[in-house]
């Protein structure tokens, strides 16, 4: 059974005179307790597809089904309800969180809007949660700029995970990281995911990152998605030309700084090319 599943999902800006076609007719579903990794170069429309995936950003066309609901369409009392169940990881944890507010009122923030628990249950849970993210329950005092970034991304992952949520958005949480600190932040995605039976959606342009903690990878390239398999069968037996070229540039590390003559594509639809396996060819 699909968790969240996208149909044709498409943004565009600018005017219509001159659109700019940032998400382009986008389809993929994510698998209850899954992982699936959206890969791509700076500026491919990852962080726009989360944005849109996370009602941050009215998408131009197409649907999102998730719990039933076609959540593009929700409104109102049931739109508050499903918003507790889709949560988004910022990418960068300097900017993602208050500078003047302390970390229990950014915690507890979540719980206050979708009116859950009393204050004093809403202070426990958030000691609670920082222990979980691996943080200390006397935190909650401080504020963001006595911590670390590693420190500041798992306060912005608790925050995520106040209202329990069964879908997590991570958009690039790693990359104001450094290496030390990415590692243990990847453990913590992965414990939380088992521990709170998440499925996730994890962008990120790391491919060592990627291959680590997902279960499915698809790359996206110029808006489109071009190839689409398990992990293992993108890592090992790449059809696409783009992902061979991100796997060949990149050599299973960080793509975000790939030139821009990446290799020309006719453009098509992906098609079935193996077992589970998609690709624009």
């Amino acid at each position: 059974m699909s968790s969240l599943e996208v149909l044709e999902l498409t943004k565009v800006f600018g005017s219509r005179e001159e659109p700019h076609l940032a998400v382009d007719h986008v389809s993929f579903l994510v698998n209850r307790g899954e992982t699936l990794g959206l890969v791509g170069e700076s500026g491919c429309g990852k962080s726009t597809l989360a944005y849109c995936l996370a009602r941050l950003i009215p998408p131009t066309s197409g649907s999102v089904r998730f719990g039933g609901h076609d959540w593009l369409r929700v409104e109102g009392k049931a739109l508050r309800n499903l918003r507790r169940k889709i949560q988004l990881v910022f990418q960068d944890p300097f900017t993602s969180l208050n500078p003047t507010m302390r970390i229990e009122r950014i915690l507890s923030e979540p719980l206050t809007v979708h009116q859950i628990g009393s204050r004093k249950e809403r202070a426990v849970h958030v000691r609670e949660m920082l222990k979980v993210v691996g943080l200390e329950a006397d935190h909650a005092s401080r504020k963001p700029a006595e911590f670390s970034g590693g420190q500041r991304q798992r306060i912005a992952i608790a925050r995520a995970l106040m209202t329990h949520p069964e879908f997590l958005i991570a958009d690039e949480p790693l990359s104001a990281l450094d290496a030390n600190t990415q590692e243990r932040i990847l453990d913590l995605l992965a414990g939380l995911r088992e521990r709170y039976s998440l499925s996730m959606l994890f962008i990120s342009h790391d491919l060592a990152a990627v291959q680590r903690v997902c279960d499915r990878v698809a790359i996206m390239h110029c808006g489109k998605l071009v190839e689409i398999a398990n992990a293992k069968t993108i890592f090992q037996n790449p059809r696409h030309v783009y992902t061979r070229f991100l796997l060949d540039s990149a050599s299973i590390t960080d793509v975000s700084a790939l030139p821009g003559n990446v290799p020309a594509y006719e453009q098509a639809d992906l098609r079935e090319v193996g077992p589970e396996h998609w690709a624009a060819v």
